[in-house]
């Protein structure tokens, strides 16, 4: 049927307001793409303004600080899937670290052990807020250097005080030293922010965490991400996507050895060691004048070896390093495939403790040493001790969450 001329006017003015109306309504409610770093300028469910002045009180504030202050002498460890679990015969048959797959959060990680100049600055800081008393808590026992057959008492009195052993891997630390440590280096990173920034020092953690300006905790890395780390597979996924082969060491290769020409692996030729260990009985440091030689009868400096593929130094050899986790021998199929972690008193009957050499005081600690020989330089070799003992071959060196999508 035919409309009237005036009819199908009426139609077509219809048809065109309402395509105004809607393509307005497009236009007003459409807010696109928003991100922490870009959150626009109105609310997209209030359409109210936003306010992005901290001192107005009158609107709602957002903050547009979405990028993290990691802290000093961190690098950032990209997150994804692996395969954990010793890689190489155990010897020791103790198969407490049997292979699993498990998914990492992106994190950050200190690319060097705590040396002994890190320290002294605890140690220094520390003196102005505790007691005589709790400081001699504090101080790393440099009593772990005396052997009663062996001349090595001389590190007693040098190692930590002598500033030539300055950048060389704090000894003698705890794990509940490492755990105050990493508790003093969030306050006081945080008060250098705060500072720097000439900011309130009267706002709380929250309101700093809604500023955007807070430095999340340091602390020490869980086992799993440790591992993760010192693997580094992030290296090989060129070659091996599926990390059918995995990594003995936090290098490539069977041996301990760069096998690479000096266009490989910066900082190491070929045919030079890659980590600072002992070669066998007696064997700490090979005959002198050999260039290929570890060069180190104890730790040396944080720096000498070469990194893995991380950017990390020393996640073979040099120290043992403490991590978080409580030492429980079957933590491997206990703990969770995303973030796996195992806690303080989780899984275990506290009654059954009086017949158990493992409590929650157990702590696990990695990486082998200037002390040990090549089977405990794999990243899934474990070992444990009680969180209040210390000894030469043990330090540490912190981690911190990742926050968030980097500004999305």
């Amino acid at each position: 049927m035919r409309l009237p001329n005036n009819c199908r006017s009426w139609a077509i003015a219809l048809l065109l307001i309402s395509s105004t109306i809607l393509s307005s309504c497009q236009k007003n409610n459409s807010y696109g793409r928003r991100t922490a770093g870009d959150p626009g300028k109105k609310s997209p469910t209030t359409g109210a303004d936003f306010s992005f002045d901290v001192e107005d009180s009158t609107q709602f504030f957002v903050s547009r600080d979405a990028e993290q202050l990691p802290g000093p002498n961190l690098k950032l460890i990209q997150g994804g899937r692996a395969i954990l679990g010793s890689q190489e015969e155990d010897v020791m048959a103790f198969r407490d670290n049997l292979e699993r797959t498990v998914s990492i959060s992106t994190f950050w990680m200190d690319e060097t052990e705590m040396t002994n100049n890190d320290y002294k600055e605890f140690l220094f800081d520390m003196k102005k807020q505790v007691s005589k008393d709790s400081m001699d808590k504090l101080e790393p026992s440099e009593k772990v250097w005396r052997g009663a057959m062996s001349f090595n008492d001389v590190y007693e009195s040098y190692y930590f005080r002598f500033p030539g052993f300055n950048f060389y891997p704090v000894a003698g630390v705890s794990w509940s030293q490492a755990d105050a440590y990493a508790k003093w280096r969030t306050a006081y990173a945080q008060k250098v922010v705060i500072e720097e920034r000439k900011m309130d020092s009267t706002l709380t953690r929250s309101q700093l965490i809604e500023l955007g300006v807070v430095i999340a905790e340091f602390r020490l890395p869980n086992e799993a991400e440790w591992e993760y780390a010192a693997k580094a597979m992030i290296g090989t996924q060129y070659l091996d996507e599926n990390q059918e082969y995995g990594r003995i060491y936090p290098w490539d290769g069977r041996g301990v050895r760069n096998p690479y020409d000096s266009r490989g692996k910066k900082g190491a030729k070929q045919g030079d060691f890659l980590a600072n260990f002992k070669r066998g009985r007696g064997d700490y440091a090979g005959i002198a004048g050999d260039q290929t030689n570890d060069g180190e009868i104890i730790p040396s400096n944080v720096y000498d070896m070469a990194p893995n593929d991380f950017g990390l130094y020393n996640m073979a050899g040099n120290m043992n390093e403490w991590v978080y986790d409580v030492y429980r021998p079957l933590s491997f199929q206990d703990a969770d495939d995303l973030n796996p972690l195992r806690k303080d008193g989780v899984y275990d009957d506290k009654e059954a403790y009086g017949t158990s050499l493992f409590n929650d005081s157990i702590r696990v600690y990695k990486g082998g040493s200037w002390k040990d020989v090549t089977y405990w330089l794999a990243p899934g070799a474990r070992r444990f001790m009680h969180q209040d003992s210390s000894t030469n071959h043990i330090g540490f060196r912190c981690a911190m969450v990742s926050l968030g999508a980097r500004g999305k």
